[in-house]
């Protein structure tokens, strides 16, 4: 089914943003019930596509009623292993990922779900900037001494979904700044920002803290 099929049966119209040079498509949209392991229960219309940018199997799951939603409360959420399926306290993904869930089943919108572990440097090297962190070294430090960014997360797939789904002004939630402004360069509006809570444990407050004042997250941490 081509994006444009389904943009037209849910009454949304398509166009791309200049910004985003490749057009993606919507492949398949099937329901899926979801349970959390709180006992939290919703369903969603889970979208795949063609075309995305860097090739890789990322989704976009409408939530609530997200047909309906003037501007779509719309979460770009990086895969994290570690966090959202086996509950890891060292970041706080696994309850952002819940919390966004609900929130955006209430308002109506779409959680992008992106296949960029570890800010985008894979699994094995998370794991490895994880030992780094273990001797000292903040998040970002522990990758730059792999020898990567300190971030390597495009959002070019996910504008390329939003466009394919007739979305082109969004409110974000989301805490960290860089999404806000890589989305709206190719192209999605952001309305506005709306930050998660904030998941604070005894082992991820050391991460936490780096991203507010590293790159300018805004949690509102403790002293």
């Amino acid at each position: 089914m081509s994006g444009e099929a389904v943009s037209q049966i849910e009454g949304r119209s398509a166009g791309a943003p200049a910004a985003v040079a490749v057009a993606a498509e919507i492949r398949t949209k099937v329901r899926v019930p979801l349970r959390f392991l709180d006992g939290w229960e919703t369903t969603a219309d889970v979208f795949t596509f063609t075309g995305l940018a860097d090739g890789k199997e990322h989704l976009a799951l409408g939530l609530g009623d997200y047909r309906r939603a003037g501007v779509p409360l719309v979460r770009p959420h990086s895969e994290c292993l570690t966090g959202d399926v086996f509950g890891s306290e060292r970041c706080d993904c696994g309850p952002q990922l819940r919390e966004a869930a609900e929130r955006i089943a209430e308002h109506g919108g779409y959680l992008l779900y992106l296949r960029q572990e570890g800010r985008g440097i894979g699994l094995y090297a998370k794991l490895d900037a994880y030992a780094l962190q273990d001797e000292g070294l903040d998040t970002y430090e522990a990758n730059l001494a792999l020898g990567r960014g300190e971030d390597e997360r495009d959002y070019t797939a996910a504008a390329q979904m939003l466009t394919a789904l007739g979305v082109t002004g969004i409110r974000l939630l989301s805490n960290n700044p860089d999404k806000e402004r890589q989305l709206a360069a190719l192209g999605t509006e952001v309305v506005e920002r709306v930050p998660t809570g904030v998941h604070l444990s005894a082992a991820n407050v050391r991460y936490l803290r780096a991203k507010v004042e590293h790159t300018g997250h805004t949690l509102a941490l403790p002293a």
